[in-house]
């Protein structure tokens, strides 16, 4: 008979809601690449027999965000696994991190191993001088701690737990790998048809060589950046065209500071062109990418139909004091317009909560936004000292109060103090922004800038009632949401009761038919604006400010620039227009 299999269950947590209840969907919006990166792992490890020429390794991958877990079914096949097997919570970030632990009670009740890793735990051992309290928590509960990456590392973790002698923490963060021929992410397809438009992810590369305080980045991922190189991403791209997969978020937070940017996209044109592979690409970027020469000709040709710019702040005081002085106010309008030329719908970020920030602040600076940008979609942050950053180190070390629950430290919720806004106020105004910029008629200028911008409203449409709706319909972030909101009634945060079926299903039915009237009025509504962008004679040449080309001797002259101060101009190399 052949030995037992070591058998290895890697899940994705969710977070609760503010009931208790895990937040899922049927489809989910963003694939998680920690799932993918260590799927693929462990699939390697399986293939090199790390174990021992005797002894297979199997896995299973769980998303939770959407799936609801069958927790009593997978502590079935873990225990029935051979000497070694384990269940790891994977890229557990810090809002992730008590749903994590619930998780894990059922299975460390069963006798199981129980491994935590991710940039909760990462970018606690990082930046703090001991663990905090809901880590020493978890360590104490008999949950093993990894800290770091798992390419190359991962075969100790499993010889330790096979030998049943686990470390109660590893910690590689100052042993990161090299990216180049590293076994490249990829779920099975299962896996990826519980997103919509079947898409997944990748990491081109990791690292930053910026120092932005709120980023957790730069200290878990490390200052210096690493690289997969183009045959890694063909490989990934095939390994996922053989299943079907054709859509691609690559993960990395800048992909034009990847050395290896233009190789890989001259690979992808090539695989478009020559065998017919065409692949779609969501990148994220800086605003400073428009600079590169052939750097988004390529990217369109490569297959990027979307991207998401770090605009973070229109105020260079507020950039500078985040240390993002790479940011360039000047060069919004340029470089949001060379996306646009390209046909490629863009997405930018937006913080609010700098310290010179007031509710009437922000207003003024979103219709600013509006006005000048043309931004397809601004979605909104409040600025949060998540536990790996600069800021939430320097919090500590001052002892400054954080709120003590890490469920909240997403992207919907204030869990610090402000110097000029309560956080009644903060809150107000961060669920006020998704309605000052998605206006009735905002969302139709951006229609029609969209369509003069040789594009269809339809390919706008939809992606409009996704960032427009989720905020208000579901209560959550965008990038939070998905298709048909799921809630298992048995699984609630520990602490909270579970509630009958008497009080539960009713509610939920209510839920779920007033979502669905919601949603469906936003289509209607969109629908009707869309129907008039398109019967519009002069659709192709419909022009505003936002869209008009902007000289040096014009740019003084924008609203934006009204914050421009010599002190930060001199700063970031541009000197002031009285001293030029």
């Amino acid at each position: 008979m052949p030995p037992t299999p070591v058998r290895i269950a890697l899940i994705k947590p969710s977070h609760y809601d503010e009931d208790g209840y895990v937040i899922q969907w049927r489809r989910s919006m963003i694939p998680s690449n920690s799932l993918a990166s260590l799927h693929a792992v462990v699939m390697d490890c399986a293939t090199r027999k790390v174990l021992g020429p005797d002894t297979s390794i199997e896995v299973t991958a769980y998303d939770e965000t959407n799936t609801i877990l069958p927790l009593k079914e997978i502590a079935r096949w873990v225990e029935a696994g051979g000497p070694g097997s384990f269940v790891g919570l994977v890229g557990v970030q810090s809002n992730q991190f008590p749903r994590a632990v619930d998780i894990a009670a059922p299975f460390l009740a069963a006798g199981l191993a129980v491994v935590v890793g991710g940039f909760h735990v990462s970018g606690c051992i990082s930046m703090l001088p001991e663990l905090p309290p809901d880590l020493q928590a978890a360590k104490d509960q008999g949950i093993i701690l990894y800290a770091g990456e798992c390419e190359g590392r991962l075969e100790d973790l499993l010889r330790d737990l096979r030998d049943g002698a686990p470390q109660p923490i590893y910690n590689y963060l100052h042993d990161l790998p090299g990216l180049e021929g590293q076994p490249v992410p990829i779920l099975p397809l299962e896996n990826v048809k519980r997103t919509l438009g079947w898409a997944t992810s990748f990491d081109a590369g990791r690292g930053c060589p910026f120092q932005c305080s709120f980023c957790t980045i730069i200290n878990v991922q490390g200052r210096k950046s690493r690289y997969r190189t183009a045959d890694d991403i063909e490989r990934i791209v095939r390994d996922n065209w053989a299943q079907g997969v054709r859509r691609f978020f690559v993960t990395d937070d800048n992909f034009a500071r990847n050395k290896n940017w233009e190789a890989i996209f001259d690979r992808l044109i090539e695989l478009r062109r020559e065998e017919g592979l065409r692949v779609f690409l969501i990148l994220q970027v800086d605003t400073l990418c428009h600079r590169i020469p052939n750097f988004i000709d390529k990217a369109y040709a490569a297959g990027t139909r979307r991207v998401f710019i770090g605009l973070e702040n229109i105020n260079p005081d507020n950039l500078v004091d985040a240390k993002k002085r790479q940011n360039r106010i000047w060069e919004y309008r340029e470089m949001t317009q060379a996306w646009k030329k390209h046909g490629i719908t863009n997405y930018a970020g937006y913080i609010l909560g700098f310290a010179n920030d007031t509710p009437e602040r922000i207003e003024r600076d979103i219709e600013i936004i509006k006005e000048e940008l043309p931004i397809d979609m601004l979605e909104f942050f409040p600025l949060t000292p998540l536990p790996g950053s600069e800021d939430h180190q320097r919090l500590h070390k001052q002892g400054v109060p954080m709120d003590p629950d890490m469920n909240r430290y997403d992207l919907e919720h204030v869990v610090v103090d402000h110097p000029k806004m309560t956080r009644r106020e903060w809150t107000d105004i961060y669920w006020r922004a998704w309605d000052l910029f998605y206006t009735k008629e905002h969302m139709e200028r951006i229609m029609r800038r969209h369509v003069a911008s040789g594009m269809t409203s339809r390919h706008i449409l939809s992606v409009l009632a996704w960032f427009r709706g989720h905020p208000v319909i579901e209560k959550v972030h965008p990038i939070q949401g998905g298709h048909f909101r799921r809630k298992s009634r048995l699984q609630r945060r520990s602490g909270m009761p579970i509630e009958s079926r008497l009080i539960f299903y009713p509610r939920r039915l209510w839920e779920v038919s007033r979502a669905a009237f919601l949603w469906s009025k936003l289509f209607a509504q969109l629908y009707v604006i869309a129907r008039k962008v398109e019967r519009d004679p002069h659709k192709k040449s419909y022009s505003d400010r936002a869209l008009a080309p902007v000289s040096e001797a014009e740019e003084d002259a924008l609203e934006m620039m009204e914050t421009y101060g010599g002190k930060v101009a001199g700063r970031w190399g541009r000197k002031p227009k009285e001293a030029a």
